[in-house]
């Protein structure tokens, strides 16, 4: 309280700057001075030219000088550093540091001379002194051999140190290397432990993984593609995301809606980079297998979710891949989005079926048979041919008859109505209530899905439909797909397709199917047309598929189709003798003898006894698995055409019916005119002595199949059942080396024989069956090839005419324009 406050003491202010020039010299001053000399006298003592050098020379000097002689100063500077480094300090023992004003110590230093002006100086030393002796000649070569051998081992030591110290740097790198992609897999598996456990706070971490991923290291891209897969795989909800338009963006929102907002967009950003690497890796050979597996892996797992058109292209786009394992991959992929439409509502399956449609479009239907054969793995229901709602005509009728009938009696309702209203009342309720629930539960809408199940449909014969069109261009598919067979790969899956959903195919196209159809089957068998271009020259098992789905087509429309099939079964008589085992299919083969001949069809007698005929001489010629389907077929055939069993008795001219041809003639190309109701079935008697016992146990049973009454054997057995379980066998099936006679059992009659026969049977038993069988073969083999080489030859004149006027007309238009 006692103490006073102290005022605060300002300094004097400074008098006003006034310029040099401003400033005048008075007689007072100069007095003043010369009063005071003593006072003034260093004034004297000052190098007024020192002081006035710098400034007069930068005056009057040259810019070239100038910089000269700044360059000079600079190198004094220069030199003297070096001197100080090159300088060695002197003992602080030897010479006490100097101590200058601002408190640092230096110590003193003496500068080296270097070695050459040493071994100089030394030489003058021994030159001065006299005392030394002065080396000979010998003496100082030897000398230089020494200094030689010695650079000679140095230099070796420091080439073996050269490539070692090489190694250590490698071995450094290296280590460096692994140390860092060590690391960066930690990275990896900390951020993404960190994002499962919790997405919403650590989302910002899928940057890291995506920059971590573009690592130069193909492990380290790997291994960050597979974490990322896992990482979407888990976080990426079950709804697909729209981010919000400017104006949401400008609406005041809370904290909650805004963290859900930056959490959306950086997860369908980072999303989106994810899913263009991946397409981008996919063209190097590196990374085509890992960015295909993560590409399906994430169109299997999350068909909902965005960008779903980009990963779809991408698959379908490698359906047709040369890579095995990238093929079979994407297209188990394709057939789990049909197979799974719960996840995408369907939409997915119309995408994927209009992709491949336009990459068949694109590649002129030159790809690997996967690429179509995906599309069989479609299911639809159905009533999808069917109206969509059959009784709602009768429910309008309904309708209108009652209230004709109130308008009728508008005061008297009876009882009966009352209860079909409530009843009505009641069904429309309940109706309203399921429509709510599927609502809820988010069922797909029937007619959603009726016009999805349509669109898909559609873009399937679409396919479909372009394939058959160009099997019939002549000339096309010289350049056949990778891993198909034949010049025309998708023809094969696209009929089969059209036999599985033919039922579903529109009445208006079934004229032109079948048309285009018997044009398929019957291509290559006879005269080629020159004039129509219709030759497409299929294979054998093409054109058999052509005739199995026309049958297919007929038995599943048969209410609404009144076509002939006779046309078809014809080119399948001649088909059946145009079949090599080892360049066609057997189980097409098998299949055409199920459908064609053995599922519940009636034929006429004489077709029915060609086909018998045709199939026992067929039966001869190949395998055991050809010749069971091909028996088994006949057994169907006698079982349901009993008159047909004449061809097993031994009478000249087929025993009592011989039909209307007398004769029988087995190149003829129509089995009604064949007349082969007047021929045997000799060929039963060699097929009873045939290697494989299923063969000759059938044979015999057909054999005996007009005198016994066992007909039940192999007749709930199919051709096609048949021919898999024989062909089966065969891979674990070794023929014995003597075969015994199938049959021990004789006609009547032939104890009656004379000795003479008896006496030849005893020789034909002695003969090596082995021998006449392997004759049998080649000779049949050889009768074949021959046939088959006039047919070529043939086919081959016909060309070179077609050439030939080709050639003819062009020179005839040449000679017009001129």
């Amino acid at each position: 309280m006692g103490k006073k406050k102290q005022k605060l003491v300002l300094p004097p202010e400074l008098p006003p700057e006034v310029p040099e020039e401003e400033v005048e010299v008075s007689d007072e001053d100069v007095q003043f001075v010369k009063e005071n000399l003593e006072y003034a006298g260093f004034v004297s003592n000052l190098d007024t030219h020192s002081i006035t050098k710098h400034v007069t020379r930068v005056a009057d000097a040259n810019e070239e000088a100038l910089e000269s002689l700044y360059e000079k100063r600079l190198r004094k500077k220069l030199e003297n550093k070096e001197k100080e480094q090159n300088a060695l300090e002197v003992d602080p023992v030897d010479a006490l540091p100097v101590k200058t004003l601002d408190g640092q110590l230096y110590y003193r230093r003496v500068t080296k001379e270097p070695k050459a002006e040493e071994e100089s100086k030394e030489g003058e030393s021994i030159s001065k002194d006299p005392g030394l002796v002065k080396l000979t000649k010998a003496e100082k070569r030897a000398k230089h051999k020494k200094l030689r051998k010695e650079a000679k081992k140095q230099a070796k030591e420091e080439v073996q140190q050269t490539p070692q110290a090489e190694v250590l740097d490698e071995v450094k790198k290296d280590l460096t290397a692994e140390e860092a992609s060590e690391s960066k897999k930690y990275k990896l598996a900390e951020l993404g432990t960190a994002l499962l456990a919790d997405p919403e706070s650590n989302i910002k971490h899928i940057k890291e993984m995506l920059e971590i991923s573009k690592d130069g290291d193909a492990a380290i891209v790997i291994l960050g593609l597979k974490s990322l897969l896992a990482v979407f795989k888990d976080i990426i909800p079950g709804y697909r995301i729209r981010l919000p338009t400017e104006k949401e963006q400008e609406m005041k929102v809370s904290k909650a809606v805004k963290k859900m907002r930056f959490y959306e967009s950086t997860l369908l950003s980072a999303y989106k980079a994810y899913v263009q690497k991946l397409v981008a890796l996919q063209q190097q050979p590196v990374y085509k297998r890992v960015a295909v597996r993560c590409l399906c892996t994430l169109l299997a797992a999350v068909p909902h979710f965005n960008f779903r058109e980009s990963l779809l292209a991408a698959v379908v786009k490698n359906i047709s891949s040369d890579d095995d394992v990238v093929r079979k991959l994407c297209c188990e992929t394709v057939m789990s989005l049909f197979s799974n439409e719960g996840k995408h509502g369907g939409e997915a399956t119309v995408e994927a079926v209009k992709m491949i449609a336009e990459l068949v479009k694109a590649h002129n239907c030159q790809l690997h048979p996967d690429s179509v054969e995906v599309l069989l793995s479609l299911s639809f229901d159905e009533d999808l041919g069917k109206p969509e709602n059959p009784d709602a005509d009768s429910r309008t009728k309904n309708k209108k008859s009652k209230k004709r009938k109130g308008l009728d009696e508008p005061n008297h309702i009876p009882d009966n109505e009352r209860k079909k209203i409530r009843k009505e009342m009641i069904s429309k309720t309940r109706e309203e209530v399921s429509a709510d629930f599927k609502a809820a539960s988010y069922a797909q809408d029937p007619q959603e899905r009726r016009r999805v199940q349509s669109e898909t449909l559609s873009a399937v014969f679409q396919t479909f439909f372009r394939i058959l069109k160009h099997a019939m261009q002549p000339g096309l598919g010289a350049n056949t797909a990778p891993g198909a067979s034949g010049s025309h790969p998708l023809l094969a899956p696209c009929l089969n397709g059209i036999g599985k959903f033919s039922h579903l195919i529109d009445l208006d196209f079934m004229a032109d199917l079948m048309r285009c159809l018997r044009k398929l089957a019957g291509s290559g068998i006879q005269s080629v047309d020159l004039s129509e271009n219709s030759s497409c020259q299929l294979t054998v098992s093409e054109r058999l598929r052509c005739c199995i789905v026309a049958f297919k087509v007929m038995k599943n429309n048969l209410d609404a189709l009144n076509i002939d099939l006779q046309e078809f079964l014809v080119q399948f008589y001649n088909l059946i003798l145009e079949y090599h085992p080892g360049r066609d299919q057997g189980e097409v083969l098998a299949e055409a003898f199920k459908i064609m001949l053995c599922d519940d069809r009636q034929h006429d007698m004489q077709r029915a006894a060609a086909f018998i005929k045709r199939l026992a001489t067929f039966s001869l010629c190949f395998g055991s698995a050809e010749s069971m389907a091909a028996l088994v077929s006949v057994k169907h055939l006698l079982q349901k055409n009993v008159k047909c069993r004449n061809l097993l008795e031994n009478d000249a001219g087929g025993g009592s019916v011989a039909g209307a041809i007398a004769k029988y003639q087995p190149y003829a190309t129509d089995p009604n005119r064949s007349g082969a109701l007047a021929s045997v079935l000799w060929e039963l008697n060699l097929l009873m002595k045939h290697y494989h016992p299923a063969v000759c146990s059938i044979a015999s049973s057909i054999s005996t199949m007009n005198t016994s009454n066992n007909q039940v054997y192999h007749s709930h057995v199919s051709p096609l059942q048949a021919y898999m379980e024989l062909s089966q066998e065969n891979k674990s099936f070794t023929a014995p080396g003597d075969i015994k006679r199938a049959s021990n059992k004789r006609k009547r009659g032939n104890d009656t024989l004379p000795v003479k026969i008896g006496s030849d049977l005893n020789l034909m038993d002695q003969v090596d069956e082995n021998e006449v069988r392997k004759k049998l073969a080649e000779h049949f083999l050889l009768l074949r090839d021959i046939q088959e080489n006039e047919k070529l030859r043939s086919e081959l004149d016909r060309t070179t005419l077609a050439l030939n006027l080709y050639e003819h007309y062009k020179k005839q238009k040449k000679r017009k324009t001129r």
